[in-house]
Order: C-alpha cells, then structure tokens, then sequence
C-alpha cells in the first residue's frame, strides 16, 4: 500500500471515530451540531479515481449513519457531494484543476475558505433536508443549514491548519 492509501486510511478512521465519539455529542444551542466527518471528501485527492472515491463516499456516510441511526440520511448527502464535487473543483480552483495539481496545504486561504463553505454547506441543506423532509419547515432547515454549516467551517479550517504539513 502506499503512503498515500495509508494515509487516506487512517484519515477516513480518525474522522468517523471522532464525529462519533465526540462531535455527535455536541449539541450546542439545541441544534447546531458540526459535521467534521466530511473533511475526507473535501480533501480527498483531486487525481483519484472516481468510482472508488464514491463509494467511499457512500461507506464514510454509511459508517455516520450506523453510529447516529439515522437511516441513511449521511450516506444520501455524502455519495451527492462526492459526485458533484468536481464542478466545486473546477469552479473554486480553475485550471489548476483541469490540470488536476490541486494541492489543498498549498492553496491560499480564501480560495481554500469559497471550497470548503460550498461543500459544507450544500452537504448540510441535503442532509437537513433528509432529514427534517417537510417543506413547510424550510425555514429551520435553513436555519440548521446556516448555523451547523458555519461551525463545521470553523472547526474544518482550525483541523487543516492544525495539521496541515508545512513544506519549505
């Protein structure tokens, strides 16, 4: 296996165990709760294939899902971002992506900051969305959006900077 697997390996443990043990505990003000768990997704490598980056997708939700019980929801909003995650791509980063050299610890912070917001926040409306599945309550499924997708941000660029490997 190489250093990069291991790597990824450790990464998809590490956050499952974390957003389970801990960050599933949180419950601050009654509804805002940080999802960490989708830093995988967000920094998974841009070259990789893209079948197998799905379903791990689907399996990191899948494993949320089993931990919380909440029937999928996870794994829906999961598999979706990971699919659409090329347009965020694409869009945030430009040809620096078409040549497919995206390297998420050289990035300058605010283009760093416009990837991480969009796909926080598109994988919380899907997930409150599932979740709530009652139109008449959009409103608080905005207002879990916004608050819960502002915390996971915050909490996402403290772990990146945190342990993000300085190069010279």
């Amino acid at each position: 296996m190489t250093k990069i697997t291991l790597n990824m390996a450790a990464r998809f443990i590490i956050l499952v165990l974390l957003q389970a043990l801990i960050f599933n505990r949180i419950n601050f003000m009654g509804h805002i709760n940080p999802y960490i768990y989708i830093l995988f997704i967000i920094l998974y490598p841009a070259n990789s294939n893209r079948t197998a980056f799905v379903f791990l997708a689907f399996l990191l939700g899948l494993c949320i899902d089993v931990f919380s019980d909440s029937g999928g929801i996870h794994a829906a909003a999961c598999v979706i971002i990971a699919y659409i995650r090329p347009v965020f791509l694409k869009f945030t980063f430009g040809t620096v992506y078409d040549y497919q050299s995206v390297k998420f610890d050289q990035i300058d912070f605010g283009s760093k900051l416009t990837y991480f917001s969009a796909m926080i926040f598109i994988h919380h409306l899907i997930l409150f969305s599932l979740e709530i599945f009652n139109i008449s309550k959009i409103i608080l499924i905005l207002k879990n959006t916004l608050f819960s997708g502002i915390f996971t941000i915050i909490l996402c660029l403290i772990i990146t900077i945190l342990f993000s490997q300085k190069r010279k």
